[in-house]
């Protein structure tokens, strides 16, 4: 029977930072679910944003180096909940069957759709997010057209890039980008990247004012790449 050694978490993390180490802390569930700032009440019971990491473990907010934020190239969310950009035809099927967008253990579909910029952005605002890890950018290899959205209009007719606190109802604006039809799978380095692929990335890049520094292309470990 294995054993589990008790210590104060709070002075190890702080003692390991003090003498040079590093710590990586990985947080549970999206943005989104954070109980005080995501789409309440389809939210989970504790806070899932960056600020966490300092509650979780005992850290002071000036101990907080680098913040990668990982999403996807396209929005999933499961169970109840708005999303703006959920699509219900046979875009958003391939994408679930394209992404194996099924529960782990009990293969319950994920609700698919487009890339939300609008909630993105205040997701690298509220994280602190420093760098972007941009994942299953291969689901999406075989559109001709690929669409993001990058703002809301609201009941009233207006539009905003901000997020409300409200949004039920809210209409997605889309701005549309060429697919780049291409087998991503198959790259190893940046400079192998269909240029549509590229300036898609550079989209994402110039709205969120946050550089994406890895990639991933595939499910294979390999196809994982790091930018400079």
């Amino acid at each position: 029977m294995k054993q589990f050694k008790f210590v104060d978490s709070e002075f190890e993390v702080n003692d390991l930072l003090r003498s040079g180490k590093n710590i990586l802390c990985e947080g549970a569930q999206g943005t989104m679910l954070d109980v005080d700032f995501g789409s309440y009440p389809f939210v989970t019971s504790s806070n899932t944003i960056c600020a966490g990491a300092c509650i979780g473990l005992g850290l002071g907010p000036n101990k907080i180096g680098n913040v990668f934020g990982i999403t996807k190239a396209y929005c999933t969310r499961v169970g109840a909940g708005p999303f703006p950009t959920e699509l219900f035809d046979a875009t958003g099927k391939s994408i679930r069957e394209k992404g194996h967008e099924f529960g782990a253990v009990t293969g319950r579909e994920r609700r698919c759709g487009w890339i939300d910029l609008v909630q993105l952005r205040y997701s690298v605002m509220i994280d602190g997010v420093t760098k972007l890890i941009l994942m299953k950018s291969d689901v999406l290899d075989d559109f001709k057209s690929i669409k993001a959205c990058v703002s809301y209009r609201l009941k009233d007719g207006t539009t905003t890039k901000d997020l409300p606190y409200d949004i039920e109802g809210v209409e997605p604006v889309y701005k549309e980008l060429p697919g780049w039809n291409a087998d991503l799978t198959t790259c190893r380095s940046e400079d192998q990247l269909p240029q549509a692929f590229k300036d898609y990335i550079q989209f994402i890049e110039d709205y969120l004012e946050t550089p994406i520094a890895i990639l991933s292309v595939g499910p294979d470990r390999k196809a994982t790449i790091v930018r400079g």
